[in-house]
């Protein structure tokens, strides 16, 4: 079995923890925000996964191609799917989540996969709101998710 490891990044939200081993990032979430050291010799994965969520809140990443491992039920893994096909700088409702994932009665069902995600922006469950518009249901805190919602928004206004 691969060792784990521990690496973080600091943000512009707090501190992020980012969890893998060598083969992928299997947990990306925000920790309080005391001061923690990296394991030592960490791979590759996880170094790459930090370059590229600099990148992201530098405004310079739309995208990420970490290899990441989802942990959870067959439904979390088909909603967290989902999210990763949102387009950056965009949001979608939970009902509209449950509709593309073909059973438009499982709101709720897609609001609890959501909490359970394991690894925020790269699985962007920031993006998904409430279907009047409404900043809902984000673990990490909404204030967080209306930061990044309009960073991405930012981002692409100057592209233009």
């Amino acid at each position: 079995m691969n060792k784990t490891f521990n690496l973080y990044y600091q943000s512009p939200l707090g501190i992020l923890e980012i969890t893998g081993n060598e083969g992928a990032v299997w947990r990306i979430r925000f920790i309080d925000n005391k001061a923690k050291k990296d394991d030592p010799e960490p791979p590759d994965t996880l170094l790459e996964c930090r370059q590229q969520l600099d990148e992201y809140f530098n405004g310079h990443r739309r995208e990420f191609d970490v290899k990441t491992e989802l942990r959870g039920t067959e439904f979390q893994i088909k909603v967290w799917n989902e999210l990763y096909k949102i387009p950056y700088g965009h949001t979608v409702s939970y009902g509209g989540m449950a509709k593309s994932l073909g059973n438009p009665r499982a709101v709720r069902a897609v609001g609890g996969a959501n909490g359970k995600n394991n690894i925020v922006i790269i699985y962007p469950c920031h993006r998904v709101i409430g279907s009047d518009g409404s900043m809902v249901g984000f673990g990490a805190g909404i204030w967080r998710k209306k930061w990044l919602l309009a960073h991405e928004r930012l981002v692409l206004t100057q592209d233009k």
